[in-house]
This record gives structure tokens, sequence and C-alpha cells, in this order.
């Protein structure tokens, strides 16, 4: 069963730091993985891309402050947050993009409190 499993989500004041990971139940190898973002009333945006050949793709408004990174060898991939604010509060999710191949993970909350 195709599975994206999200974890380190929670509460942290503004400036602080979180790391976000996604692990898959499948190889990730061939996949572009992603982490986007649903703030309430607000569309679903990305906040950053890798590739499978490891090249990265940031939304401005996170640029300098997250980091994504894969680790193929374990199907995980990583979201390193700094300095955040309390705009960065939404929804997390990951995604995983082959081909026709798109699968989404459930979700983990980030609330970032001023």
């Amino acid at each position: 069963q195709v599975q994206l499993v999200e974890s380190g989500g929670g509460l942290v004041q503004a400036g602080g730091s979180l790391r976000l990971s996604c692990a898959a139940s499948f190889s990730i190898f061939t996949y572009t993985m992603g982490w986007y973002r649903q703030a309430p009333g607000k569309q679903r945006e990305l906040v950053a891309a890798i590739t499978s050949g490891g090249s990265t793709n940031y939304a401005d408004s996170v640029k300098g402050r997250f980091t994504i990174s894969r680790d193929n060898a374990k199907n995980t991939i990583n979201l390193q947050m700094n300095s955040l604010k309390p705009e960065d509060t939404a929804v997390y999710s990951c995604n995983s993009k082959w081909a026709w191949r798109n699968y989404w993970g459930q979700g983990t909350q980030i609330t970032v409190s001023s």
C-alpha cells in the first residue's frame, strides 16, 4: 500500500525551528518529492520540492529559512524550518510525483505563535 507519513509537526514560537519528516512506503528514488502547505481560507501552495537528481525549488516566502533534503536509502524527505513566522502556520503535506503517480500524505499541523 502506498503511504506517505509525516511527522514533526507541532506548536512553536516565532523565531523557532521545527523539522518535518516524511516516510514513504515505497522507493522514492525516481520521484520528485515536495512539501505543500495550506492555511485556513487559503489555497494549498508549494513550500519546497526536490527532484530525483537533488535540484531544489522553494517558495519565495521560505527561501533562506527552509531547507528540503532527501534520503533515498531510507525513503524519507525532511524539511528543516528555521526562523519560523506566524504566517507559516498551516497544515503541511508531503507529496511525491513521478509520471502519472501523485501521492499525498495526510498532513501535519504547524502552528507558530507570535
